[in-house]
């Protein structure tokens, strides 16, 4: 067992610079924090650096069947409640935490599924909405999800929470929209986006056949270039006098009608 309870050790400095998207990217690394999250990515084929917990408490009870299991090459690493606190972004500190390797990007394995059923979020910007609607998909058996340009980080702390584990459960990509729709059209893919002023009902559209569902911001909805790639505009119908719904409750919605299609 590795042990470290200094806040100024260099392995510990490198762990709470990944609180900043700037050292995630340059690492290739995120955290995950506390027990369900990293029992979640232990049950996951995603790739972890180490396992570090307080050395007074020891390894959580509820994670020991799950490292029984994981085939993975992870370092164990016992650390004080100083450590933890420096390299955690809630405001009391887990007992455990996990650092993960970002994957590869799995565009083309997306691009390349028939009748895939797929969240596009053009600069959906709240990290909560977007954890929020990756773990929507992955409650509705979506295909996969696609975060364009300017959307809150999916490795960032806050959108991890918000997912409940599901960012390890279905793919989830970051890409350029303006480059991607267009390839996804060529392979077959439908693009929709919801509109206030279109005729036909969510309820009314087929998802059995697929889609690849845009939501735009929170503020100005889907960019004027994006826009220009979308096939198709479908109506979420409101009865009350909410102008609106917001990203993530809009995408539910979305989900789980096009699941219910999709599974009757």
């Amino acid at each position: 067992m590795t042990e470290i309870l200094s806040t100024q050790n260099a392995k510990v400095k490198e762990w709470a610079q990944l609180l900043e998207k700037k050292h995630r990217d340059k690492q290739g690394k995120f955290i995950v924090e506390g027990i369900h999250l990293v029992s979640e990515v232990l049950r996951s084929d995603w790739d972890i650096d180490c396992i570090v917990y307080d050395t007074e408490k020891g390894i959580p009870a509820e994670l020991r069947e799950d490292i029984d299991h994981y085939s993975g090459g992870a370092q164990y690493i016992a650390v004080s409640e100083a450590v933890l606190s420096k390299c955690t972004d809630t405001k009391t500190p887990q007992s455990v935490f996990a650092i993960v390797y970002k994957r590869n990007s799995l565009t083309e394995r997306l691009l390349e599924i028939n009748h895939s059923l797929v969240m596009v979020l053009d600069n959906v910007q709240d990290p909560g909405n977007v954890g929020t609607i990756i773990r929507s998909s992955d409650a509705a058996g979506a295909t996969g999800i696609v975060l364009g340009k300017g959307c809150a980080d999916l490795y960032n702390p806050k959108t991890i929470r918000s997912t409940m584990g599901s960012l390890f459960h279905l793919p989830v990509i970051e890409s350029d929209l303006s480059e991607l729709l267009p390839v996804a059209k060529q392979k077959g893919h439908l693009v929709l986006s919801t509109s206030l002023q279109a005729s036909q009902s969510c309820y009314e559209f087929d998802f059995t056949t697929g889609a690849w569902i845009v939501i735009g911001n929170e503020g100005k909805g889907i960019s004027a270039e994006v826009a220009e790639l979308v096939d198709q505009h479908i109506l979420i119908p409101m009865q009350g006098q909410a102008e609106s719904l917001n990203a993530a409750m809009a995408s539910t919605i979305l989900l789980f009608e096009a699941m219910r299609q999709r599974i009757s």
